[in-house]
């Protein structure tokens, strides 16, 4: 089993100190709903955004969105193979069901992450669990090994890495969910290697979609 967690995404609410700039008003009112219940989104917000902590790696769903469907499209997904969690960065867990399909069209995932952000299900499509990387890793992940993937980790290449997944019974390989930045302390304080496998800063969804099929192909050659 491959655990994908997509850790410190820019994916959550708006927070309440910008609930009442004009642009967050604005954009609320046009969709009929609570400030406090739209998806923060830095195509709308950005005026509003560098009054907040970290504002450079928040406020981009899109991103989230990119990635949760590069992963969910894939073979090894669909064969239950591969689970999704996706870390925000506000601290909440998004734990997405075994072969669910993430809806294509962006309006409609939207409207899926804002209601399970506001509903918070314990379980269902997205389950949403008060959760840590760290309590996410040790609590509702049991595996023997944690790759995170950075720019700032020892090189190696996407084929070592997956050698290192399917070796293990059970894996997890973290990967940045936001736009600009690089791990936390909390994040890098689980993780048993940090990797590079790229001099280049990658998207979420490249590396994504790259991990998976490394893996599936790794695991397709020791089933040989």
């Amino acid at each position: 089993m491959l655990n994908v967690v997509f850790a410190e995404s820019a994916l959550e609410l708006v927070p309440k100190e910008i609930a009442s700039a004009p642009a967050v008003v604005s954009d609320s009112k046009r969709r009929g709903r609570k400030a406090t219940e739209i998806l923060l989104d830095r195509s709308f917000h950005h005026s509003a955004m560098g009054r907040l902590k970290d504002s450079e790696k928040r406020g981009r769903p899109d991103l989230v969105h990119a990635a949760l469907l590069s992963v969910t499209g894939t073979p090894l997904y669909l064969d239950g193979k591969v689970k999704v969690f996706v870390h925000t960065y506000p601290g909440l867990v998004l734990e997405i069901a075994e072969k669910v399909r993430i809806p294509k069209n962006y309006i409609r995932f939207r409207g899926l992450m804002e209601e399970a952000l506001v509903m918070m299900p314990a379980e269902g499509l997205v389950g949403v669990h008060s959760l840590g990387i760290k309590e996410l890793v040790r609590k509702k992940i049991v595996t023997g090994a944690v790759l995170g993937l950075s720019v700032q980790g020892k090189v190696s290449t996407f084929e070592e890495l997956a050698k290192m997944v399917v070796r293990a019974r059970e894996s997890c390989v973290v990967i940045g969910g936001f736009p600009h930045g690089h791990f936390s302390r909390e994040t890098l304080s689980v993780l048993d290697e940090l990797l590079r496998v790229d001099q280049r800063p990658l998207e979420a969804h490249v590396v994504a979609s790259r991990v998976v099929y490394e893996a599936e192909k790794a695991s397709n050659r020791l089933n040989d």
